[in-house]
């Protein structure tokens, strides 16, 4: 059952999200709920993508309930045919000239991603979609995966700017004493957060030990270890991570001696309660192994499934007690200032 929408949006309306990979978009429609916002997603003639409020102008049955005919998308009840741009392209024995249209939504292909913009048309400008250099080069390798988590957005982006729960909830894959010792630099950088954690000198944790022995290095080898992430409205988090043989300047290290990666996190927003997880991570070494691609891809999603099922349970206890107020510590810095940030961009929306 979908969520009501509060009276004060917790999200902007007015940016780029991911809606799906390229990959989900095959024949058939694609029914989607991108912030508070039922959509469905569908190819045209050429292949192009098209985004559609998912609601037949005609007796408002899901139009996701139908199938895609010729670049067109027919309605699964009555017959109706909705273009890419919304409108009325026909039906079994009616006129639909007059017919309302059904809202159109700026919609964008990209590296992989269909990126969405579910506020006001008139403002999308695909200037404003994310970069993504790690995409578009080839000594990069990428692979990654898709949750559907029942919790605000925010949650997720607080998980993510604060690592020190690895620790806990991550113990037998990439937690670490460590992470706990090392202290957290919380910086901003004009519209973007960055808080930053540091381990020289220490031995690395399950992930990172295959992926040591996926670069060619010693798994067993002292290394320096490094925590990066970067928030940038509306809500994606990248994260520089990696190990370097210990001595060779860390994040500075030179390619030979280091598995290094980024952490790709595009957090959008389906209710007040739920959101879309599109999670991978790109790398800088071994890039043609497609095994290795596969095994990170593997250990990324147990990784990311225990983060799902602290952030529900997190949800649950915050809808039961909404009166509680929770504590903000100094390992809280990075969210916060997240969400300050997100704040602002909701309130300049509503001026």
């Amino acid at each position: 059952m979908t969520a009501p929408l509060p009276s004060a949006p917790t999200w902007p309306s007015n940016a780029w999200y991911v809606a799906a990979t390229s990959e989900e978009l095959t024949t058939q429609p694609l029914g989607r709920t991108i912030c508070g916002e039922p959509m469905v997603f569908f190819r045209g003639k050429a292949g192009q993508v098209a985004a559609v409020e998912d609601f037949c102008p005609h007796r408002g049955a899901p139009l996701s309930l139908g199938f895609v005919r010729e670049g067109q998308l027919v309605c699964g009840y009555h017959g109706l045919t909705v273009g890419c741009d919304g409108r009325a392209a026909g039906m079994p024995g009616q006129r639909t000239e007059a017919l309302p249209a059904a809202r159109a939504f700026p919609v964008v292909e990209r590296n992989g991603f269909i990126w969405v913009w579910p506020g006001d048309a008139q403002q999308a400008d695909t200037a404003k979609l994310p970069p993504m250099p790690w995409a578009e080069n080839p000594g990069w390798a990428y692979g990654g995966g898709l949750y559907h988590i029942a919790c605000d957005y925010r949650l997720m982006v607080d998980n993510l700017m604060d690592l020190t729960h690895e620790t806990y909830v991550h113990a037998t894959s990439i937690g670490q004493r460590e992470i706990d010792e090392a202290p957290v630099h919380t910086t901003l950088e004009g519209q973007q957060v960055v808080t930053r954690r540091d381990m020289p000198g220490v031995k690395a944790p399950p992930f990172w030990r295959m992926a040591l022995k996926g670069a060619g290095l010693d798994e067993d080898a002292v290394v320096d270890r490094w925590q990066i992430c970067r928030f940038s409205l509306p809500s994606q988090v990248m994260i520089e991570v990696g190990v370097a043989l210990a001595g060779h300047g860390g994040y500075d290290a030179p390619l030979a001696v280091k598995a290094s990666s980024i952490v790709v996190d595009f957090i959008t927003p389906e209710t007040p309660t739920s959101h879309w997880y599109f999670w991978g991570m790109a790398r800088a070494f071994a890039v043609e192994d497609a095994a290795l691609t596969d095994t990170i891809r593997e250990g990324q999603g147990k990784i990311f499934s225990e983060d799902l099922a602290v952030l529900e349970r997190q949800q649950a206890n915050l809808s039961r007690r909404p009166d509680r107020r929770l504590l903000t510590l100094n390992i809280d810095a990075g969210g916060t200032h997240s969400r300050r940030l997100i704040d602002r961009m909701i309130a300049k929306e509503g001026v």
